[in-house]
């Protein structure tokens, strides 16, 4: 087919579907996106071509007619400033996502024993990612998170240049999915930028990994528990998670000892000064290991084997991989860290954190949720305490704050 033809089709197509989907769109709606309902028309081809059915198509775009604002406010946000690593792990690695973590564990046992038997990835683990990616299930349930995944990538393509290739191709195995049959349209929810279900899946990973572990013929991480739970086990056994290892050692370094980079086995480490926490040996001298302070070395150090840099394939940062094998041997029960974090601060209990947020909100500082986590909005409500109070505003939720507020 020459250019000239190829592109007279194309415009053809165009064409059609913008009548097609005008169809779908509410009737002179006075707030409608004009651009962003012709970008979904034209991009109907490119769908069309990829495998999605026009009528799949078409059923997946009724009503949305408009871009999500909610998502480019979303994406336009730019964090001020990079979070010491304290504030990352005090918000993820608590008593609370222990214990929940906990009892998960006995009340999803017999699905756990199945789904390690099968892929050999340890189930404190797939908890402690269950926590990480969406509390439990928690944030699943709340519709200011939630977000309809169409509408939320059909946004990123038609308006955030940097992610609009990435949402293109995601918004194709989006639909996809649906036409599959694995879950409805009405159902077919996720964060801002397209991670989906209780493991948080963005839909290419959820057509690479996804399994339907429950045996009920639809993959389904949204509403099953054993399908989101084997989903994530599948892709870390893919990406050569090592059954019956742990993910990393914490260590004693040396005082004032420079360390070279790379990986070396343990026994090379062990040669150097580096040594268990808890006085063990390494279980296997010969694994190779890298070294992480996440924290600088004022904080506590790890060496890393193989099965950490799996956990990575998940969410490609450190700080994530640490807090997810923190947080899974806290749920195995065997405790916390021997060298915290080095804070500027005394530390509050998850408790002790949500009471703070409690006691701001009493005063007129907080209107958010006393989820206990410490986000930009606890932060600014501190601060404008602290202000009020003569104290330093650095926005931290210690003890010393917590105290002023229950004198006052």
């Amino acid at each position: 087919m020459s250019v000239r033809n190829a592109a007279t089709r194309f415009t053809s197509i165009v064409a059609a579907a913008s009548l097609s989907l005008a169809l779908l769109m509410p009737a002179g709606s006075a707030f409608a996106d004009a651009g962003f309902r012709q970008w979904v028309a034209s991009f109907r081809a490119t769908a069309v071509r990829s495998g999605v059915s026009g009528a799949v198509y078409d059923r997946a775009f009724e009503g949305v007619s408009d871009a999500d604002p909610v998502v480019l406010e979303k994406a336009r946000y730019q964090p001020e400033f990079t979070a010491p690593a304290w504030d990352y792990f005090d918000n993820r690695v608590h008593d609370q996502s222990v214990a929940v973590g906990q009892q998960m564990a006995r009340k999803w046992k017999p699905w756990l024993d199945r789904i390690e038997a099968k892929y050999g990835v340890d189930r404190h683990i797939l908890l402690a990612i269950w926590s990480m990616e969406s509390n439990y299930g928690e944030i699943l349930k709340r519709d200011d998170v939630m977000r309809n995944v169409v509408r939320s990538l059909a946004t990123l393509g038609y308006a955030d240049s940097r992610r609009s290739k990435f949402a293109r191709t995601q918004l194709i195995a989006a639909l996809k999915i649906l036409q599959r049959g694995d879950i409805d349209k009405s159902h077919l929810s996720g964060s801002w930028a397209g991670a989906m279900g209780h493991t948080q899946f963005i839909p290419t990973s959820y057509q690479a990994y996804a399994v339907d572990m429950d045996g009920d013929g639809k993959r389904d991480i949204w509403n099953s528990i054993p399908d989101a739970l084997a989903t994530a086990a599948n892709l870390l056994k893919k990406n050569g998670w090592q059954a019956g290892k742990t993910w990393g050692y914490e260590v004693s370094l040396p005082d004032g000892k420079k360390f070279p980079a790379g990986s070396k086995s343990l026994s090379q480490w062990q040669a150097l000064g580096v040594t268990r926490v808890n006085g063990k040996p390494f279980k296997n001298s010969a694994e190779k290991a890298t070294l992480k302070v996440p924290g600088g070395r004022g904080g506590p150090a790890f060496l890393m084997i193989k099965n950490f840099s799996v956990i990575k394939r998940y969410n490609n940062a450190d700080k994530y991989a640490v807090a997810v094998g923190l947080l899974a041997d806290g749920i195995a029960g065997y405790g916390g860290l021997v060298q915290d974090w080095k804070r500027p601060f005394t530390k509050l209990s998850f408790e002790e954190r949500q009471e703070l947020q409690q006691r701001l909100s009493q005063y007129g500082y907080y209107d958010g949720k006393f989820d206990g986590k410490i986000g930009e909005g606890s932060k600014a409500a501190i601060m404008a305490f602290q202000a009020k109070a003569g104290l330093t505003q650095d926005g931290h939720p210690s003890m010393e704050v917590l105290k002023w507020l229950r004198q006052n």
